[in-house]
């Protein structure tokens, strides 16, 4: 083993350096080749460009696939990038879109209060719903209008399809109003038709009952309800909503407000007959000449009454 080993050693060593050389002689005349300036030796060297370049395709694989990976990897980075942006742009437009919704929404809603047809006479403040406060013990909500736009006790409030209550508490800025369906609430109406006057009496349920109706077998389920306006609670004609029948047989109004969706509601101004100061005004004033003949006619009724007591 010894002995091939030095026999390799001795044989191998001269052939390496001899391979050497001849690399850096070829290295050396491609240089020189490759630095003379010469037309004879510049078409050798384009006779050995034009054959060693075809053949070369094959070193030059490895490269161009590198490259290709490299530049498909930047592409799918873009894509990836072009991706998050259109993932946000989305998400962004869904909110757009649902706001865009609830502007609709709210819309439909103002447009509900404008084909509420009213007395020219009337007008009316339109607030927002801030706040609801209904509990199965006390029905009411809140609204953005108070004293400083005019609104008093006990004035009506619609939404854009019938009456929803009345103005029962008045602040600043906001004020409180109190459901139909309320157990405080007593509103005196009329029932078409058949014109039958009673009075629609909050119980908390959806459905308030019907009291002190006169001819109950006037009214028929599906009759039209609206305000009576007697005592000068709520003006006449405002819409209530229909009759229907309970299950025990007792008649009560179906409301025709959505209190589901209570949003913008119209506090319809009551503009009241100005207060009397004076009991005279009562009394409505006539002429002179009328009054002096009522005087004469009751002082001959007094002296004939004295004559014959006489």
């Amino acid at each position: 083993m010894a002995r091939d080993r030095a026999q390799t050693e001795t044989y191998g060593r001269p052939i390496r350096r001899m391979l050497v050389g001849i690399l850096v002689v070829f290295m050396l005349a491609i240089f020189l080749i490759w630095r003379i300036d010469s037309p004879r030796v510049e078409r050798l060297r384009a006779q050995i460009t034009d054959v060693i370049l075809p053949n070369m395709d094959w070193a030059m694989a490895p490269v161009t696939g590198i490259s290709e990976m490299i530049a498909n990897f930047q592409s799918y980075q873009r894509l990836y990038e072009q991706n998050q942006e259109l993932r946000s742009e989305l998400q962004e437009m869904r909110v757009w879109q649902e706001a865009a919704l609830q502007l609709d929404q709210r819309n439909a809603r103002l447009l509900d209060l404008n084909k509420v047809r009213l007395d020219p006479q009337l007008t009316w403040v339109t607030g927002v719903v801030t706040a609801d406060s209904g509990s199965p013990f006390h029905q009411s909500v809140l609204l953005n209008v108070g004293e400083r736009d005019g609104i008093t006790d006990g004035w009506a409030a619609m939404d854009g399809l019938g009456l929803v209550g009345r103005i029962s508490g008045v602040g600043n800025r906001s004020s409180r109003v109190l459901l139909l369906t309320d157990s405080n609430s007593r509103i005196p109406i009329t029932i078409l038709p058949s014109g039958q006057r009673a009075l629609l009496a909050g119980d908390n349920t959806p459905a308030p009952a019907i009291e002190l109706l006169d001819k109950p077998d006037l009214v028929r389920p599906g009759d039209r309800v609206v305000s009576s306006g007697d005592g000068g609670v709520f003006p006449a004609d405002l819409l209530i909503g229909q009759i229907t029948e309970s299950p025990g047989g007792r008649l009560r109004v179906l409301l025709a407000a959505d209190y589901e969706r209570l949003e913008f509601l119209r506090v319809i101004r009551l503009h009241e007959a100005p207060a009397l100061t004076d009991p005279g005004g009562l009394v409505v004033t006539s002429d002179p000449t009328t009054d002096n003949a009522i005087q004469e006619e009751t002082d001959d009724t007094a002296a004939t009454t004295g004559d014959d007591n006489g």
